[in-house]
């Protein structure tokens, strides 16, 4: 129950217990009548629900983030990204800013000098934004403030351009992703081969393979097999600091299983007999793979070739220009289009979710199913081999399965 008292000679002011025990106080009322007035308001605004402590909204930007942060659940990875963003550029401007002074138009002048700098790429920019926008509709919902005051843009320029085209990914047809992977042979070992072969015919993500156990490998007899990637340490990370470390996959529905075709079956089972580390890709010196050394040493050269180098180690013709590792993945879903394989087929194997939750709900993949995107994906296989009849490549891939 707020009340009233004299604060000075000429001047009142309203006290109110919030939730947690502590007493606000609201001073400058001229009167007690002022302040009794604006009790009344007080007590409106709480029967409807709608009231908030109006001094709670002047602690600074600077002092909410780190307890926000706290309270966050999200990836090592992506509060790392939140982190840099926040030091980098958000801190920077509205540290010592109270959070409800920080206005809609204030921020968007703020964004459009940003983009006027031209110091940082479009889309970090959104990102700053979004983040802010993040930290403020928590704070709205924590009752610091009344609303998220960054709004969506209803006007101006960029509302009204056009967006650019984006650009396509570019992926491998089966005999362009052997050949790539030939080439990653011949220029950094037998076991890279494998793992842009399995990317390409697995469409499993670089974390998800980098970081695959072999106790997660599953091969049978009778050629048939599966990945499992862990829910909670199916996945390599590398944190900003270089470090590399095992945890969860990318999403949820990212932790699966990944049946195999029978070739694939053939070449893991002969792979994992040439060393005993506990994890199936590694580099030669038994360390794991990171991404961007891996990117440099083996996947630009296997698919830009080394013809354009002047003192090349190895003489390379290109196999797919432009191609990386995660052109393999979309290479993999447009296989499976093309081969009429029904989109929760694609969608399990990939590790996506449906958007129609109902669609998602009722929708199952027939053992039938599965085994006809298996046979789908090893006729690929042969076919790929067979467009590369009496060369070194088809020798070297048909003699290992």
């Amino acid at each position: 129950m707020p009340w009233s008292e004299p604060s000075g000679a000429n001047s009142w002011r309203v006290r109110f217990r919030r939730d947690d025990g502590t007493i606000g106080s609201l001073p400058g009322f001229p009167t007690q009548r002022a302040a009794d007035d604006h009790i009344n308001d007080m007590k409106s605004e709480q029967r409807k629900g709608i009231w908030l402590d109006p001094t709670a909204g002047q602690i600074p930007l600077g002092d909410y983030v780190p307890e926000w942060l706290d309270g966050i659940d999200v990836s090592i990875r992506t509060e790392q990204n939140y982190r840099s963003l926040l030091d980098n550029h958000i801190l920077p401007r509205w540290k010592t800013t109270p959070l409800n002074e920080i206005t809609n138009r204030a921020a968007r002048a703020w964004e459009k000098k940003l983009r006027a700098e031209g110091k940082l790429a479009p889309v970090t920019i959104d990102g700053i934004l979004k983040l802010l926008t993040l930290i403020l509709a928590d704070a709205a919902d924590e009752k610091l403030i009344a609303a998220n005051p960054i709004r969506p843009r209803r006007r101006g320029r960029r509302t009204s351009q056009r967006r650019r085209p984006r650009t396509r990914k570019v992926w491998a047809q089966p005999v362009e992703a052997v050949h790539a992977a030939d080439n990653a042979a011949a220029i950094y070992g037998p076991g890279a081969a494998l793992l842009l072969i399995t990317g390409a015919w697995t469409g499993a993500r670089w974390g998800e393979l980098t970081g695959l156990h072999r106790d997660n490998v599953h091969l049978f007899d009778d050629d048939t097999g599966y990945l499992a990637v862990d829910p909670d340490i199916g996945a390599l990370h590398e944190d900003d600091h270089g470090n590399l470390f095992l945890g969860p996959p990318k999403t949820e529905k990212s932790a699966r299983t990944i049946t195999l075709p029978p070739f694939l079956v053939r070449l893991l089972r002969a792979h994992l007999a040439t060393h005993p580390h506990p994890h199936v890709f590694v580099t030669a010196t038994g360390a794991w793979h990171r991404r961007s050394n891996f990117s440099r040493r083996a996947m630009k050269p296997a698919a830009d070739g080394t013809q354009h180098l002047p003192y090349p180690k190895v003489l390379l013709m290109p196999a797919k220009p432009g191609l990386t590792f995660h052109g393999f993945r979309h290479g993999h879903k447009t296989w499976m289009i093309a081969d009429g394989i029904p989109e929760v087929a694609q969608a399990d194997r990939l590790g996506h979710e449906i958007p129609d939750k109902v669609r998602e709900a009722y929708s199952h993949v027939a053992p039938e199913v599965e085994a006809r995107l298996l046979q789908a994906l090893q006729e690929r296989w042969e076919k790929a081999l067979a467009n590369l009849a009496d060369t070194a490549l088809d020798t070297r891939w048909r003699a290992a399965t």
